[in-house]
This record gives structure tokens, sequence and C-alpha cells, in this order.
């Protein structure tokens, strides 16, 4: 940890896997936070990638989570690597006694996994932050601010995504290194459009379920009403639970505009966010509230969810206290995993049962 001129410590960064988010998103999301961050170690699996990221801000590389936990420059770790190892590596940076966690969405596969990182944050003390940044972004605050009994009252949540490719956005923001390579599945086989819709879920819907959740904070009684997979890549899935309807659409083709919209509907109130797709630098939404007798705008403001959940990130490094505590991003996973797998499951007997 180093100091800036206004006096205050610059926090020192280690990143956990250096591929398309690392590079698309946190590099240049911190090289615009360079009062508060500097990042100082990158670990990849590729050598060759940690090398030629880390160079990219003058920081050191490796090739070992450990080494990077044991750099003693490393103040805030961020998770970025693939899903199955974000537990493990949440619980050791806990354990390293780093002073906060950035985590990558999901933060764990599993109940078991989630409990096992809420027992080493408690222990620890370290806070750890997911990295879901609508829930981060200044127009949404701003919304939540002055929506009144809307999450009381709402019997309407929708999430509706219309995307291209990342890799259109990612190449807006960065020369992108060693993309990953992807195959075409064949739909015609239920595994695949199982695995399809319970990634789409734990993969694109799961930025939008933590602000879902704000709405139906308790869902024993969650019920599937309908789960579809969109071809080429997407779902369409209906659901109830604490008496609210909630839909989860979303598709990932060639379109030429982007579309990412969530909105909540009560009898006498409406709210309508408008997000920038994933990878977009562009400031934040923009928030409308609605009643019979009032129309409040919120934003566009002048940064992002991204930029929202680092600046998050350094106040509870700096001792701020959780305005969301571990239990409560348990939760947020459980939603989800009530959600993806249920869904999985419906969509693939639906596929058999046609094919019957």
């Amino acid at each position: 940890m180093t100091g800036n001129s206004t006096g205050t410590e610059i926090l020192g960064v280690g990143i956990i896997g250096a591929g398309p988010v690392t590079q698309a998103i946190h590099m240049p999301t911190l090289s615009r936070l360079g009062d508060l961050f500097a990042v100082r170690h990158i670990m990849d699996a590729d050598p060759s990638v940690a090398e030629s990221v880390a160079a990219r801000a003058g920081a050191r590389h490796s090739s070992s989570v450990e080494e990077l936990l044991a750099d003693p420059e490393v103040d805030v770790v961020a998770i970025c690597s693939p899903h199955r190892f974000h537990a493990e590596q949440v619980i050791a940076a806990c354990r390293a006694g780093r002073k906060a966690v950035l985590c990558e969405k999901p933060f764990a596969m599993n109940a078991a996994e989630a409990a096992g990182i809420l027992v080493a944050a408690k222990d620890t003390g370290v806070p750890v932050v997911v990295g879901a940044m609508h829930a981060f972004d200044p127009a949404w605050l701003a919304a939540e601010s002055h929506w009144g009994t809307l999450p009381e009252t709402a019997h309407t949540i929708r999430s509706t995504i219309v995307l291209p490719p990342n890799s259109r956005f990612e190449d807006a923001a960065t020369e992108v290194l060693a993309r990953p390579g992807l195959t075409a599945p064949d739909y015609s086989d239920p595994a695949a459009v199982r695995s399809a819709l319970h990634g789409g879920i734990m993969g694109l819907a799961i930025h939008d379920l933590p602000l879902v959740r704000r709405f139906v904070p308790h869902f024993e009684d969650l019920e599937i009403l309908q789960a579809r997979h969109v071809r080429p890549f997407g779902y369409l899935v209906s659901l109830r639970a604490a008496g609210r309807s909630i839909e989860l659409r979303a598709a990932m083709g060639n379109t030429w505009k982007p579309a990412w919209t969530f909105e909540a509907f009560s009898d006498d109130a409406a709210l309508r966010v408008d997000f920038s797709p994933s990878y977009v630098q562009a400031g934040s939404a923009a928030a409308t509230l609605s009643t019979a007798n009032e129309r409040r705008s919120f934003g566009p403001y002048g940064h992002n969810g991204y930029e929202g959940e680092w600046r998050e990130l350094a106040r509870l490094a700096g001792g701020g206290a959780p305005r969301r505590g571990t239990e409560s991003l348990i939760d947020d996973l459980a939603f989800a995993l009530a959600i993806a797998e249920p869904s999985a499951e419906a969509a693939t007997a639906e596929l058999m049962g046609a094919d019957a």
C-alpha cells in the first residue's frame, strides 16, 4: 500500500485470472481509479498471458495463486478465474489476510462451497464483494433510494437481455489476448440444452438476480412455471415466488442493437432501468420511476457499476461496514441455484418430450 497526492492510501490489487473480464473490464476500470488502486500482481495459468497483461500496468506476474497471495504489496484480491475455482480462491484470499476480496459471479457453485466462504469470512473478518455490477450502478442505487413501497407492492419483475456475443464489446474495450475458443453446441442433445439453460442463468441472468431478490427476499415457495432454451443462445423462464411473477428473458445473436432492461411493476408504480451491455465502459444505467402522478428519471451518471463495485471495495478495505453481509450474498446464490437447476431440468424434459 502506498500514498497518493491527497494523503490517502492506494490499495495494491492482485488479480487471479487474466482473461477477457480482467482485460476488458477490470483493467480499464482500475486505470480510472488511480487515486484508489494500483495493480501490483497478475496471476494466470498461462504464463505468457499473465506476463502480457501485467505489462500493461507495470505489475508483477505469476502462474501461482499462492505466490500472488504471499505478495506483500497485494492488499485486495480480485478473483476472475473460471467459476469452478472461485470458492477455494475466495477462501484462500480470506485466510491470507487480505483487506478485501472481489469475486466474479457466481462466487460458489453450490451450497457447500458457499458455506465454506461464510466460515472463512466470519473467521477472518475479510469483506467479500461479488461482482454483480448492476447492484452497484448509481442509477439503480438512486432509484432504490426513491422507490418507496415498490418492493413490498410489486407483482411483476422482469429482466430482458438482447445482446450480440461478448467479443463485440470486449474488442471495443481493449485488445484481448488468448480469448477462449468456442464450439457450437448440438442442441438436439438434451445434455447440451441442460448445460445451456443452467449456464445462461448462472452466467447471464445472475447479473440481475440480486436485483430481483431485492423484491423477493423470501423464496421458499419458488416455482418454475416455464423454462425454454432460446437459440442460438438464450432462455425464457417464468416463475413465481412470494406471490410475485418473475420473467427472465435473454437472447444472444447477431443483433445490431443491444438492450438490457430491468423492470418492476405494482398496481400504482413502475420501475424501468436500462443498463449498458457488459464490458461497456460508458457511464451508468438510466432509471425511470413512474406513478400516475409523477415520473422521475435517474442517470445516466458519470460512472458505471464496474467502477461502483471497486469503490465499494475501497470503502470496505478502509474499514467501512458492509452494506450487505456474506449471508445475503449466499442467499443471492441460493436464489440463482433454485432457478437454474429446475429450469435446466424443465427445458430438458420439454426437449425430450418433443422428440418422443
